[in-house]
């Protein structure tokens, strides 16, 4: 056998990647974390075929194949892809806030959202949702990635939030009567609801998303008064789940967070005021918590210099010291937590920043690792395939220098990102 192994060359444009998928790749490191068995392996050799792992060995027992594009990463920890799911690709923190939003059209968003997407991926964030926006331009962007036309991460994007006149994520509050200004995906009753995901779907969004609760950064809501009624918000999973697509619900508030679980959401997003029974539910239906914890720290250091309402800053003063006693108290019950950021309301890029809290507020690393990996793909339906790195998953990797295990925060400086089996960083 032919052990000749061809060096890999970085720097390579981020518009050649096409063509890696064509290669096969020996990648060697240090050692790997398989969040799926919860262990870490040293001196390790994965073999990359067609944008899959085709082989994961100890390298000294797995020769490369002949041919092979070799990617040495001595000293690097590798792990698989990971993903956030919970973001904003269209927001820039430092502007568009309360009424200055109103200036800023779609077509603006969009150009921030491709630069945004490609900051993403090189944070080592290989899949992400984007959950919510004004229109349907996201998923262009989600078909110009996938086609390799510009570079970011896989996107399920969910299009415009479906919700009540007047609420937090479906309707615009910020000019006055005259304007009569409505939301994209302002529904009232279940029928008008029904209508909504399936004018969702007909433009092809990959999960459907909903608030039974008020937010932080809408004016006028209330983050603990509930949104829409158990039975419009059943309509809403009932549909979608009948066309095969998730369901993701903001919920800050108690009663909004019970009746989105009742309702059979896949996943609840924030869950701040969080008590003992909706802990159980969640645990009983198996629903997913995605909770942002960092970004609190920006909003309250950053917002009003950046120009968000004193009404946004004072709800965040409210909430944020609450969510973070509730994701303490949903890890050490059981509850199935993801990783979620809402990037967006701080800085794309830094998505990695929330690990260090979630070990800080009751994860162990591993755990935390997992939450953006095998648990976050099982929420998408996708085990097996992301956020894994055995034979048949993606070839979605990522390398740092250190043990994430020791130290968490070292996933905040990813050295080498590799997206089905295409190259985009290599430091």
């Amino acid at each position: 056998m032919n052990k000749r192994v061809l060096p890999i060359i970085a720097g390579v444009s981020a518009f050649t990647f096409t063509s890696v998928f064509a290669e096969t790749q020996y990648i060697t490191a240090d050692s790997l974390i398989n969040p799926e068995s919860g262990s870490s392996t040293q001196n390790v050799a994965l073999v990359v075929e067609d944008g899959k792992i085709v082989s994961v060995g100890v390298a000294s027992r797995l020769d490369p194949p002949e041919g092979a594009t070799h990617i040495d990463l001595s000293g690097k920890t590798l792990l698989p892809g990971l993903i956030d799911m919970h973001t904003h690709l269209m927001g820039d923190p430092t502007k568009a806030w309360g009424y200055a939003s109103l200036g800023i059209p779609a077509e603006r968003g969009v150009i921030w959202a491709v630069v945004n997407a490609e900051k993403t991926l090189n944070a080592g964030f290989t899949t992400i949702r984007n959950v919510g926006s004004e229109g349907y331009e996201m998923l262009s962007l989600r078909d110009a990635i996938a086609a390799g036309e510009v570079p970011g991460p896989r996107m399920l994007v969910s299009g415009p939030p479906v919700g009540i006149i007047g609420g937090h994520c479906s309707d615009n509050s910020l000019l006055p009567p005259a304007f009569n200004a409505t939301g994209e995906g302002v529904a009232t009753g279940p029928w008008e609801m029904r209508a909504k995901v399936r004018q969702n779907i007909k433009y092809g969004v990959d999960l459907i998303k909903t608030c039974s609760t008020g937010g932080v950064f809408s004016k006028g809501t209330l983050l603990g008064a509930p949104q829409g009624t158990l039975e419009e918000l059943t309509a809403i999973v009932d549909e979608a789940h009948m066309r095969g697509l998730k369901v993701a619900s903001h919920a800050h508030g108690t009663t909004g967070i019970k009746n989105a679980i009742r309702a059979g959401v896949d996943t609840v997003e924030h869950v701040s005021y969080l008590d003992d029974e909706a802990i159980r539910m969640a645990k009983k239906n198996g629903t997913f918590f995605s909770m942002d914890i960092y970004n609190t720290e920006y909003t309250l250091s950053e917002g009003e210099k950046n120009g968000v309402l004193a009404e946004s800053l004072d709800k965040e003063r409210q909430v944020g010291g609450v969510q973070r006693e509730s994701f303490t108290k949903a890890v050490k019950a059981g509850v199935k937590v993801v990783l979620g950021t809402d990037a967006g309301v701080y800085p794309h890029g830094d998505n990695a920043k929330q690990f260090t809290r979630m070990v800080r507020f009751g994860m162990t690393p591993m755990q935390a690792i997992q939450a953006a990996t095998t648990t976050a793909a099982d929420a998408l339906g996708r085990s097996g395939e992301l956020g894994c790195v055995a034979v048949g998953c993606r070839a979605d990797i990522i390398a740092v220098s250190g043990d994430p295990l020791d130290d968490v925060a070292v996933l905040e400086r990813v050295d080498f990102v590799m997206k089905d089996g295409a190259v985009y960083k290599n430091n």
